[in-house]
């Protein structure tokens, strides 16, 4: 059981650490495992998604090819911050074009890629309702940003959450000036 211990070493990934997977989002290794698969020893990392209550199999050699990394520094979830603040870049493409980028976006498992698809599809109270597969993108994103921040950050999904609120309420259609569809002035509004 050493051998296995120290090639996972190697990896640079341990037990106890959490890790994203792309397709998932923010995982926990829970321990490395040795199996026997059509007559080969594969060693694999078990990595536990509480959340969704799954436990993902994952062998130590595909994690580079499935695209398995370790949680962003510091630095990188400021710039996600970051990008929030920015203007939504929206394509004048058709929606079922942009709504398979929108979904590479999410399953890359690339923390500022998917936080522009959280700033692309945010709305803000008084702009028009978005429809159901919209929604649908927006909040698996932004389920996959809340947790990685959160677990960067070790503080809990819902203070991860106000962070992000916090830097998209920064994001220029909320400047002054913005008018709703009646031309009223929408910081009147929210006042």
């Amino acid at each position: 059981m050493t051998t296995t211990k120290k090639s996972a070493q190697r990896l640079g990934f341990k037990t106890g650490e959490a890790i994203v997977y792309p397709a998932h989002g923010v995982g926990r290794i829970t321990a490395v495992e040795e199996q026997e698969i059509a007559g080969f020893k594969l060693e694999l990392f078990v990595v536990s998604f509480d959340k969704d209550k799954m436990v993902l199999r994952v062998p130590t050699g595909k994690v580079s090819s499935v695209g398995m990394r370790k949680l962003a520094e510091p630095a990188l979830v400021q710039k996600a911050l970051d990008v929030l603040t920015g203007r939504a870049r929206v394509k004048r493409t058709m929606w079922s074009r942009r709504a398979q980028e929108y979904e590479a976006k999410i399953n890359s498992g690339d923390l500022i890629s998917v936080t522009e698809v959280v700033r692309d599809l945010y709305r803000s109270e008084a702009q028009p309702e978005q429809s159901y597969s919209e929604r649908q993108l927006y909040e698996s994103a932004l389920d996959r940003v809340v947790r990685e921040i959160a677990a960067v950050n070790k503080i809990t999904d819902t203070e991860a959450l106000k962070l992000i609120e916090q830097s998209l309420a920064k994001s220029p259609r909320r400047a002054k000036g913005d008018v709703d569809a009646d031309g009223d002035d929408l910081q009147e509004e929210a006042a």
